[in-house]
């Protein structure tokens, strides 16, 4: 059959399919408009439907009864309502573009089927035959997996075994088919190079038709416990992460929903950035915070939190002020399992001696003293643990209260306190003793005796109410203490890390003094946060999250390993995905230790529950930017690029700051002229993104992103170079590829240099001022970029580029 033949019978099918999915929009859009007129209707005659009446017993039970049968009958058509409305939602998706991919498989013994695969399954009008299959079924393997050949797949009712006979590819928008062909193992590359060849959008888009086996092998894992991704900046580790949890959700409907599974990615504006994949394929998304929200909602009340940015700014700029070495010293010892063995140990010493303790006191009168706490918890059996041990001193201390609280309701200072009540705080005491005495049906308000004698405990009851919940909360464990003991006599911390054989950094002594001064004014380094977290957690009894089934750890290269172990106890029960890229970590924390990297998150799992994928080819970029950006760190030219052709990045070097803005503004309005929907200036700080901002601004539109931005929008931004991970970009411009300071001229920010330059997607454009190229950019490297002559026009370099 000739193409034409083929791509005629291929269009029929595609008008069928648009034809069947435009009556189910009718049907559905029909259905959607009653479930709402359904809805506000019951809204409005709610109350109608219901008989009140509280007097009598039996009636009032009838009430709670009839509002629950109302309740439900409300709730049930919103649920109807909800599913119609996402249905709709997808097959108007569908009507566009039906379906992505075609195989034609032949199992043993049986005839040809024709699989065609889109982002949702579609049945024909007589709801025995499939149209449509959903990518995530198990048929569609065959096409992610298998060239034409022999092929297997396995589906609930076994192992399939049989003859892929055909492959095809389609690009179909607004019902049309734009581009036909048929492929081999890999998703072809014709439809990759109009994917990626597109400008970039405001958020990250779903790749469901151009999967890789690789990240297919990704998205379909049920086993592991540990899921390892390790991948090339621009080889699709969070798109294929993000099928992967479109698939959990498909595969496993009715036991798995959206909110039992959480990602942590590496700044709000990431999470903007990726929030429509999920709802592109119809599904809710997922729960998504980073690790520093989650540190603020626990810490943020009692300390002032220093984030991951200002730490690394810190890294990055003060390495000439006093006590930089100690403090770069100490975060990178803090991040490791060595500090966590130092916690471990110190928490068995506090089991037996050290922990302090505060007095419990009322109206300014000690009822506890610290004294009594700690020879209480301390005569306890040692056997029972810290967390268990100090419930048991809780429970005593709230007898104690009890009692006080008895002997309290004579006391003069309780009828001054009655007297005082305003109106508001009267009825709410009258009301608070009615629902208490409801089942006795007193009238508690008819004697006045009767009435002081109840608001005089409720008085009471109200002055005790706050102390009980502190003692609940077993605040009367001296918690930072136990933490500064660490640092308080820097021999204490000497003499635990001996009795294990892992040596203190040689700075320990500065380290400790850094550390005090810092939590004495109620400031906490990101590097203490998570380990001082762990150590109250540890005293207190951890406070697991067992709902929550899957965990999704992006730039998982950028945690600590302490941050992993503090994971791994706060969901004990959850499947990990951890994905990340070493060549990418750029954090304060790193080191030539690479324990705190993967390895460290690995060991924590058993190897046969754990599972590692390596991808190697690099989507994001063109081959020459990918090509350059490989020279930049060790073992580059294992990366592989995808063959998409572009302009070779440039390197403009300018005289000075001046001539380097009107050099950039030139560059940035250039782009803009040429279509580039998205253009990023990064820079190296947060202090130097300011600064080009208040020089550019005046000449161009552009949009200054800091570590609070939570949305990412197409345009032209400045941005720092950490808060640009995991995003792209059409055409990213480094404002400063220098030797000096404020570039990149210490061999420490090689990763930084890398990160800054892979988030480009079509055009890379270097420039550096005064004090000449960076390193990175001398030697193997210069084969691979066009040194720009400052005082040619951008146009002239970008011709000169592309030859």
């Amino acid at each position: 059959m000739s193409l034409d033949q083929v791509w005629k019978q291929e269009q029929e099918r595609v008008d069928m399919a648009v034809k069947q999915i435009k009556k189910r929009i009718e049907t559905l859009a029909q259905q959607t408009s009653e479930a709402r007129d359904e809805m506000v209707d019951i809204r409005k005659n709610f109350w109608d439907e219901v008989t009140v009446n509280f007097e009598d017993s039996v009636e009032m039970a009838e009430t709670y009864a009839s509002l629950k049968q109302q309740a439900e009958i409300l709730s049930e058509r919103e649920r109807t309502h909800r599913h119609a409305a996402q249905q709709l939602k997808t097959l108007k998706k569908l009507k566009s573009s039906p379906y992505f991919g075609r195989i034609d498989f032949q199992e043993e013994g049986e005839s040809v089927d024709q699989v065609y695969l889109g982002i949702a399954s579609l049945r024909d009008a007589s709801d025995e035959h499939y149209l449509i299959y959903d990518w995530r079924a198990p048929i569609a393997s065959l096409y992610y997996d298998y060239p034409p050949g022999p092929a297997q797949v396995e589906t609930p009712m076994g192992t399939m075994k049989g003859e892929l006979k055909l492959k095809r590819q389609f690009v179909i928008r607004e019902g049309q088919i734009r581009s036909l062909f048929d492929t081999g193992v890999t998703i072809g590359d014709e439809l990759l190079q109009e994917v990626l060849g597109k400008q970039s959008d405001a958020a990250m888009k779903s790749i469901v038709g151009t999967i890789q086996r690789e990240q297919n092998r990704i998205i379909r894992d049920e086993r592991s416990r540990l899921l390892l991704v390790q991948g090339a900046a621009g080889s699709g580790k969070t798109s294929a992460v993000l099928q992967r949890v479109a698939y959990l959700l498909y595969r496993f409907r009715g036991i798995l929903s959206a909110d039992q599974i959480v990602l942590f990615s590496p700044n709000p504006m990431f999470n903007s950035y990726v929030s429509t994949v999920l709802p592109e394929l119809g599904e809710e998304n997922m729960q998504q915070t980073t690790f520093q929200e989650y540190l603020a909602i626990r810490l943020g009340k009692s300390f002032k939190l220093e984030n991951p940015y200002a730490q690394l700014e810190y890294a990055l700029t003060a390495e000439k002020e006093p006590g930089y070495a100690a403090r770069m010293s100490g975060i990178r010892y803090k991040a490791t399992t060595d500090f966590v063995a130092l916690i471990d140990r110190h928490l068995s010493v506090l089991g037996t001696e050290g922990l302090k303790f505060r007095a419990i006191a009322f109206r300014d009168d000690e009822l506890v003293s610290a004294e009594q706490i700690h020879d209480y918890f301390y005569a306890l059996d040692r056997s029972i643990s810290v967390p268990n041990r100090l419930r048991l001193v809780a429970e005593w201390l709230l007898d104690l209260l009890k009692e006080r609280q008895k002997s309290a309701y004579a006391e003069e200072w309780v009828d001054e306190a009655v007297e005082l009540l305003d109106k508001e705080t009267y009825l709410k005491a009258y009301q608070s003793i009615r629902r208490q005495n409801r089942k006795s049906r007193e009238d508690t308000f008819d004697d006045f005796d009767r009435e002081r004698e109840l608001l005089g405990q409720y008085v009471v009851q109200e002055q005790f109410k706050p102390i009980r919940g502190r003692v609940r909360k077993l605040a009367f464990v001296d918690l930072r203490a136990a933490y500064v003991k660490l640092f308080g006599d820097p021999s204490f911390a000497a003499g635990l890390a001996a009795s294990m054989s892992r040596p203190l950094p040689a700075e320990w002594d500065e380290i400790c003094k850094q550390t005090l001064e810092r939590l004495s004014n109620r400031l906490m380094a990101y590097e203490d946060a998570t380990p001082f977290l762990y150590l109250i957690e540890r005293i207190r009894g951890f406070q697991t999250n067992t709902s929550v089934r899957h965990v999704l750890v992006d730039e998982a290269q950028d945690y600590t390993a302490f941050q992993f172990a503090y994971l791994k106890r706060l969901f004990p029960f959850s499947r990990v995905t951890a994905l990340g890229d070493l060549n990418q970590s750029i954090n304060a924390h790193t080191s030539a230790d690479e324990s705190t990297g993967f390895a460290a998150l690995a060991a924590l799992y058993p190897a046969e529950e754990t599972e590692t994928v390596v991808l190697k080819q690099s989507y994001r970029s063109t081959r020459p930017i990918v090509e350059f950006t490989s020279q930049l760190i060790p073992g580059g030219n294992d990366i592989q690029p995808f063959n998409r052709d572009g302009a070779r990045p440039t390197l403009t070097v300018a005289a000075d700051s001046a001539s380097l803005n009107s050099l950039i503004l030139d560059r940035l309005k250039q782009l803009v002229a040429e279509g580039n929907s998205t253009i990023a200036v990064i820079c190296k700080t947060a202090a130097q993104s300011a600064a080009a901002h208040e020089a550019l601004k005046g000449g161009i539109k552009l949009r200054l992103i800091e570590k609070e931005t939570a949305t990412f929008e197409p345009g032209i931004v400045i941005i720092p170079s950490y808060l640009a991970k995991g995003v792209e970009f059409d055409a990213v411009l480094v404002y400063d590829a220098s030797a000096g300071s404020s570039g990149y001229g210490n061999e420490s920010e090689r990763r930084l240099f890398y990160t800054v330059c892979t988030r480009a997607m079509h055009e890379l454009h270097l420039f550096a001022a005064g004090e000449g190229r960076s390193p990175f950019l001398i030697g193997d490297s210069e084969a691979y970029y066009t040194a720009a002559d400052a005082g040619a026009s951008a146009g002239q370099v970008s011709a000169h580029a592309r030859t």
